[in-house]
């Protein structure tokens, strides 16, 4: 006896849906919910620009009046009368100033950011204690290297020891942030292995934390140096040492051709350590 044939619908009479078939179409009321939620983003993000904007005064006269005033200073610094190439010896003592603040800043907070790093780590703190390291580098963070800078100085005098301490300080809340999140990322194997053969807590983060951070903190290190040969010209702006405060007293003076040569040397030093920076950067990690 041959079996009964598969029919469209069964003993109540309910359709029966055909292998391979997905779902039929949703309700109209998804639609409509996903269509109000979107229109209520973008109501509330007008809503955040419109406050944002309201106590700002826009004048297109006076937008177009500074940029005919830029352009005429862009003339005078590149093009007439151009860069002043005398001046070029006292801007190149000011970039390797701007070198070594950056340099011995970024020394100082990479090494001065490790304890920080374990102590924000949740898998090593716990949340608590990593709670309390977050918020250390939180507050450190918090300040601006300029506003460091100035404090320095009133402590040891305007120079580049100032500039070394403002730019270091502030690098330890960054570093310490970026350190707690590669040592969150371990591979816990190697770490569960030793305290299973009874090594203590020092000797277990010397053997096997320490291998797997050291390459991303060597690489988050030349990351941070070169922004920080970027703030080693803004805070000699403030009297910190560096080529910053060149650039200040020739804008001072008016000096277009002479911060001309200032900013495309500032161009090509930066450009030089990015790529410097990228090409060790690519063989550590």
């Amino acid at each position: 006896m041959n079996p009964p044939r598969a029919t469209g619908q069964g003993t109540a009479g309910a359709t029966t849906q055909a292998p391979g078939q997905g779902p039929g179409p949703r309700s109209p009321r998804y639609s409509h919910w996903w269509l109000a939620r979107q229109a209520g983003v973008a109501v509330l993000v007008v809503l955040v620009y419109w406050w944002a904007s309201a106590g700002i005064e826009f004048n297109v006269d006076r937008l177009l009046r500074g940029l005919g005033q830029l352009w005429t200073i862009t003339r005078q610094m590149f093009y007439q009368p151009g860069p002043d190439w005398n001046y070029f010896p006292t801007v190149f003592e000011g970039l390797v100033e701007s070198f070594n603040i950056a340099l011995l800043g970024t020394t100082l907070a990479a090494v001065l950011a490790i304890p920080f790093g374990f102590l924000a780590a949740t898998n090593l703190a716990g949340r608590t204690g990593a709670a309390v390291g977050k918020l250390c580098l939180n507050a450190i963070r918090a300040f601006p290297e300029l506003l460091l800078a100035i404090v320095f100085m009133r402590g040891v005098g305007p120079g580049a020891f100032a500039g070394i301490l403002a730019i270091g300080i502030h690098s330890i809340g960054m570093l310490g942030k970026l350190y707690a999140e590669v040592v969150e990322a371990i591979d816990r194997q190697p770490v569960e292995a030793l305290q299973a053969a009874g090594a203590n807590r020092l000797l277990t983060a010397w053997y096997a934390i320490v291998p797997q951070v050291l390459p991303d903190f060597a690489s988050y290190a030349i990351y941070r140096f070169e922004i920080n040969v970027r703030a080693a010209t803004v805070v000699g702006l403030v009297g910190a040492g560096g080529i910053g405060k060149s650039l200040y007293f020739q804008l001072l003076a008016w000096d277009w051709s002479k911060v001309g040569l200032i900013l495309l040397s500032i161009i090509v030093a930066v450009s030089v350590v990015d790529y410097l920076s990228a090409t060790i950067r690519s063989r550590i990690v």
